[in-house]
């Protein structure tokens, strides 16, 4: 998954910030990332859990949509009900393809300002953006009011249960009126034009914040004044969003994965299943009823870790699917992984195996998220 840097790797506003305080720097969906600082990544995902980390997420797709036929354009592309959203909520959604595979997962919000406040995935941006573009085109050309804004943004997630009360003390703003998938302009400790989006990707109550680009060390530097905030890097975040039980594009879900085997249909608007509007809608919707060969499932074992790929096999040793993304829990002491598995083996408490190092070791289909989420919902 991480790589060491190579040449011309591009760099987020913080990529001088990470290497002065022993950020670990390798390659990521074409960045280069901190991978981790001078903790090690089990003290890291442990902090986060049980205080407050700040993640440079600044490499993600940051995209305002503005015109009156927004709503509209955005819902050619995803499956949400974007329509319904109130003012300042956001939702996750995915962009799909005709085929009912998912290019990409992400957050769309409805602003109270006039646009759409859009963040997608960064191993994505170039065909996400090639995507939308399309897509702007063929509504331009039909009359359409629709425009985009590709922003120069950074952004930083502040994710732990501490959270709130290191930001509190920056903002004039009520943080507890802010819940889980809301969003607000805000000035956060003397920064101004921060849009502040109460949401992450640990499980953990958090935020992530769009910063203009020439503030956001001084930001970061201000929240790191709190003797409960520290740096974390992508090692961290991985294990935390997998205890979350949340996908990692390109791992766990891609072209070929639908929303329906991805066990993602809650992301799809009741009004768009009924309308059957959205790209893929003739081959997802059907699934829905129908259930699908395979499904995304969890998984718990002991033993050596559980990496992606991992062949996963039933009890008489068949290959029943296959790993696609795995660690050690830091917080629950064993191993946990997602994967894609023949449905007749998708029962949570379903005992199969695992063929690690060319043997089969013991494991359990077990509910997602592995450790339970702490969203604000007020």
């Amino acid at each position: 998954m991480f790589s060491f840097p190579q040449t011309a790797l591009k760099k987020t506003p913080l990529f001088d910030f990470h290497r002065g305080r022993g950020g670990k720097m390798v390659e990521f969906a074409g960045w280069s990332m901190p991978i981790q600082y001078k903790d090690s990544h089990i003290a890291s995902h442990m902090h986060t859990r049980e205080h407050c980390s700040i993640f440079d997420v600044s490499h993600m797709l940051q995209t305002n949509v503005h015109g009156k036929d927004r709503v509209k354009f955005m819902e050619s592309l995803v499956v949400a009900d974007i329509a319904e959203l109130k003012d300042n909520q956001g939702t996750l959604t995915l962009f799909t393809n005709e085929q009912g595979g998912i290019i990409d997962d992400l957050i769309v919000t409805k602003t109270d300002q006039g646009y759409l406040y859009v963040v997608s995935n960064a191993g994505c941006a170039d065909k996400d953006s090639a995507h939308v573009k399309a897509k702007l085109a063929e509504f331009k050309y039909a009359g359409f009011d629709v425009d985009l804004e590709f922003l120069d943004c950074a952004l930083i997630a502040v994710q732990g249960p501490t959270m709130s009360q290191v930001l509190q003390a920056g903002l004039k703003e009520d943080l507890s009126k802010l819940t889980f998938m809301t969003s607000a302009l805000a000035t956060v400790f003397g920064v101004p034009d921060c849009r502040l989006t109460r949401c992450g990707y640990t499980g953990e109550d958090g935020v992530e914040i769009s910063v203009p680009e020439s503030r956001v060390v001084e930001l970061t530097e201000k929240l790191l004044t709190n003797s409960e905030v520290k740096l974390a890097g992508l090692g961290a975040r991985d294990s935390l969003r997998l205890e979350a039980g949340l996908c990692l594009y390109g791992n766990d879900i891609d072209e070929t994965t639908t929303p329906v085997e991805a066990t993602l249909v809650w992301t799809i608007g009741k009004r768009r299943r009924q309308a059957k509007d959205f790209p893929g809608a003739d081959i997802i919707i059907p699934q829905i009823k129908a259930k699908t060969a395979r499904k995304r499932v969890g998984l718990v074992s002991t033993g050596p870790p559980v990496r992606q790929h991992t062949p996963i096999l039933s009890p008489d040793g068949k290959v029943i699917g296959e790993v696609t993304s795995g660690c050690p829990s830091p917080c629950l002491k064993k191993n946990i992984a997602m994967g894609y598995v023949d449905a007749a083996f998708a029962k949570n408490g379903t005992a199969i195996q695992v063929e690690v190092r060319k043997k089969a070791v013991p494991a359990t289909v077990s509910k997602m998220p592995f450790v339970p989420t702490k969203y604000y919902t007020g």
